[in-house]
């Protein structure tokens, strides 16, 4: 007997949400604006989970939630009635750490508030995943749907696979922020040492005295005008400097 053949295959939507990552790591490539990478989150997620419209990502910091990014500013708004009414889809799938898959009308019994705007909006479906951008940061990538019947299983599947990815790439970026931070604190250091140690050369040249009394001159000036002994260097440097004593 031969079987049915199945009537939906997840491996064209699971090539959607491959290239929406391998994009995205593109993007992160090229890009270290943390803006722009959650802005192309937005657009991949609309790209490639099915019956999304439109998209936008809510991130909390210090129990505080806004949008960081949409695809339009209609999302934004409705958005922003869930923050202002304390709870809607994306603020519960915030709380409750798991995927919210409601319609417009489930959402009316809820967040009827909510579910009225989204409606004169012209949207019927909603889906948010819960997104756990660093340590400092917890958010959900929030799906609006224009059909009334809400989105399947299937695509809170593929939207759970996307944000699960999307977490690794965001962990990835602000390693590279945090390593790109030391390295700017080591060159500023190391920039300080050198001018520190060219003013102290130059004081032992012109007063004829030893390293440390040089470097307790520089200091003490310091300590007298409150200002940082790298300020007090540069500013020694280039007063020698302009005046042609070395």
């Amino acid at each position: 007997m031969e079987l049915p053949e199945p009537t939906t295959t997840a491996s064209p939507l699971l090539d959607d949400v491959t290239g929406a990552l391998e994009s995205l790591t593109a993007v992160l490539r090229q890009e270290d604006d943390f803006r722009i990478l959650l802005r192309h989150v937005c657009l991949e997620v609309r790209r490639a989970i099915p019956g999304v419209a439109e998209a936008s990502i809510t991130l909390v910091r210090a129990d505080e939630p806004h949008t960081a990014s949409a695809t339009a500013a209609v999302v934004s708004e409705l958005d922003g009635d869930q923050y202002r009414l304390g709870d809607g889809p994306c603020l519960e799938a915030v709380r409750s750490g798991k995927i919210v898959r409601t319609s417009v009308t489930d959402a009316a019994e809820r967040w009827p508030a909510f579910a009225s705007g989204a409606m004169e909006a012209g949207f019927g479906s909603f889906l948010a995943a819960p997104l756990v951008a660093d340590e400092e940061y917890t958010g959900a990538v929030n799906c609006y749907g224009r059909q009334d019947d809400g989105f399947e299983e299937i695509e809170a599947q593929l939207l759970e696979l996307y944000t699960t990815a999307v977490e690794a790439v965001f962990r990835v970026y602000h390693r590279y922020v945090e390593a790109r931070e030391t390295a700017d604190h080591l060159r500023t250091a190391l920039t300080s040492r050198a001018v520190i140690d060219q003013a102290k050369g130059m004081l032992m040249a012109i007063r004829r005295i030893g390293a440390d009394d040089a470097f307790a001159v520089l200091v003490e000036q310091s300590q007298r005008e409150n200002v940082k002994l790298r300020e007090i260097a540069e500013r020694f440097v280039e007063r020698v400097v302009s005046s042609g004593v070395v």
